[in-house]
């Protein structure tokens, strides 16, 4: 039997958020108690460098899901947030590397059903695939294998350390690094993952110990059924938090009801200057092609310094490193990107980089500024891509025995800006848990004559039909 939140998590902290019958807006939500609160007491997965904003502190360690602590009585109306201490898994650098090549499969998977029209597009592959993969800790049966299958089993039991590994390969990515002029710049990469429960459903203890040593996730414990709201302002609020205010509403009203049960958040953060800054006197208005043939002005920056840069039948390639070398920007210029992003899959995405890595040259590169936004509800993606249990017939009995839960929802939201001086980016993914309720009964008692049929099920032919009273039976 699993344990409630209240007997489950050592070393529990209580914070009233102050969130009650009539809860503040959003924006006041995140500078009140309940953003800051989130921000300093939960362990970001990746803690690279610590947010800008007065909440940021020393990370305290992550929830544990064992233990015999419990909370004294909360006020009603108030949102609790529990933390423990439990130790993450060791990294493995080969298990890291076996991750980014399924969540690149992935992502080329989710980019054929996301790329329709001529709309801008932007989505963090490892932002999904971290939130499903929490997710997938709790799943069972044929729930689990349509996950497996579709995340290319990043977050399959057999492979439970990939995500972990990977994601500690990406906390050595912040710092303070030299530009090729020599002059000082900050990189920021942080991811964090978080989780809110509602407070006094029993979860199974090995789901919620995944959670907390090998994602690192915090604990909010919150109340659904009587304040839904106040459960999507503080989600909103740490996600908002966590991204510097790129990502300030991820959850719209009636994305949380009371049938939620639970929300499993991960939000990355990316502030990355250029090794080679742009110059941004030699940024010229340019004219740029659109699908439809016609042309429009837009401004367009320009290089011509030594970078990773090659060409194929139709397509040309770049490479833009950012301060440090260990992160960087791909640029695939085709000459038909539909038809281009038709045969896009790891394969060929791995020839270009091939072709990449083997040369350097100086490059006369004209590249726009550019930014784009998407908030997308992948539930019909995911779907198309085969994982259909996990909505409909789902079994996340690993998670709790005590309700029925299905994703209910698979928000993603991403942002990113690119100028002469660098990237900056953010993206945030809430899957949704939620209760199909108790099972329905149905009651019936043959206390008196009754009919009965026996027939064929497929066709619906009735073999034989009559009536019975047994107590007339001789």
């Amino acid at each position: 039997m699993g344990r409630t939140f209240a007997t489950a998590v050592m070393a529990l902290i209580l914070v009233g958020c102050g969130l009650g019958a009539e809860p503040p807006s959003p924006a006041s939500t995140a500078s009140t108690d309940a953003a800051p609160t989130a921000a300093a007491t939960d362990p970001p997965a990746t803690s690279t460098s610590p947010p800008s904003s007065p909440a940021a502190s020393e990370p305290e360690p992550s929830p544990s899901p064992t233990g015999s602590a419990t909370p004294g009585e909360t006020p009603a109306g108030e949102i609790e947030l529990a933390k423990a201490d439990v130790a993450r898994l060791p990294a493995d650098p080969s298990e890291a590397m076996l991750a980014a090549q399924a969540i690149n499969r992935f992502a080329l998977d989710l980019h054929r059903e996301l790329a329709v029209g001529g709309e801008n597009l932007v989505f963090s592959p490892m932002s999904i695939a971290v939130a499903l993969g929490m997710a997938r800790s709790g799943a069972k049966g044929e729930t689990a294998d349509e996950m497996d299958d579709v995340l290319y089993s990043v977050a399959a039991d057999d492979n439970a350390n990939w995500l972990n590994s990977l994601d500690s390969a990406l906390a050595d990515r912040s710092g303070t690094f030299e530009d090729d002029a020599g002059v000082e710049h900050d990189l920021t990469l942080r991811i964090a993952n978080s989780y809110f429960a509602q407070h006094d459903l029993e979860f199974e203890p090995a789901f919620l110990e995944v959670l907390a040593s090998r994602y690192g996730a915090g604990v909010h414990l919150v109340d659904y059924q009587r304040d839904p709201e106040s459960a999507r302002q503080l989600i909103n609020a740490w996600i908002s938090d966590q991204t510097e205010e790129r990502i300030p509403e991820i959850l719209i009203r009636g994305d949380v009801t009371k049938k939620t049960r639970l929300a499993l958040a991960n939000a990355i953060y990316l502030k990355a200057p250029w090794r080679m800054p742009f110059q941004e006197d030699l940024t010229t208005q340019q004219p740029f092609r659109l699908a439809d043939g016609s042309k429009v002005e837009v401004p367009t920056m320009h290089d011509y310094g030594t970078l990773p840069c090659a060409s194929g039948q139709d397509w040309g390639a770049v490479e833009l490193p950012y301060v440090g070398n260990a992160l960087s920007m791909l640029v695939v210029v085709p000459d038909d990107l539909a038809a281009f992003e038709a045969q896009l899959d790891a394969d060929r995405l791995g020839q270009v980089v091939d072709a990449l890595t083997e040369t350097q040259a100086r490059a006369d590169l004209a590249l726009p500024r550019f930014s784009a936004e998407t908030r997308a509800e992948l539930t019909p993606v995911l779907k198309a891509l085969g994982m259909v249990a996990p909505f409909d017939a789902a079994d996340f009995s690993g998670m709790t025995t005590d309700e029925q839960l299905f994703i209910g929802f698979v928000i993603h939201q991403a942002n990113i800006d690119v100028d002469e001086k660098g990237t900056e980016a953010a993206a945030a993914t809430v899957v949704g848990m939620e209760s199909s309720g108790p099972p329905e009964v149905c009651k019936i008692t043959a206390d008196r004559p009754f009919l009965f049929a026996i027939r064929d099920v497929e066709t619906g032919a009735i073999l034989f039909l009559g009536r019975a009273d047994p107590s007339a039976s001789g």
